[in-house]
């Protein structure tokens, strides 16, 4: 999961390298409220990215119970 978030933060980093400098950011046309609204989308998906990156929870070992043996039972014989 943490490949994912890396690679999505990388890609929303590429998108805002690229749109940056054909973004017009005039307000009082629809091309600039476009572009307003256009970066604060991508900042959303940037900032989200890096937090589920930066707060993943720790990867557990999956065969935890294996390496610990079982305890040895004692049967009772009446």
């Amino acid at each position: 999961m943490k490949n994912r978030y890396l690679l999505c933060i990388l890609l929303t980093a590429l998108m805002l390298y690229y749109a940056l400098p054909h973004l017009a950011f005039s307000v009082q046309h629809e091309a600039g409220i476009f572009s307003i609204a256009w970066l604060g989308l991508a900042l959303l998906v940037f900032a989200g990215n890096l937090t589920a990156w930066l707060f993943a929870p720790k990867k557990q070992r999956a065969n935890k119970n294996v390496d610990k043996p079982l305890p040895k039972r004692v049967k009772s014989h009446n």
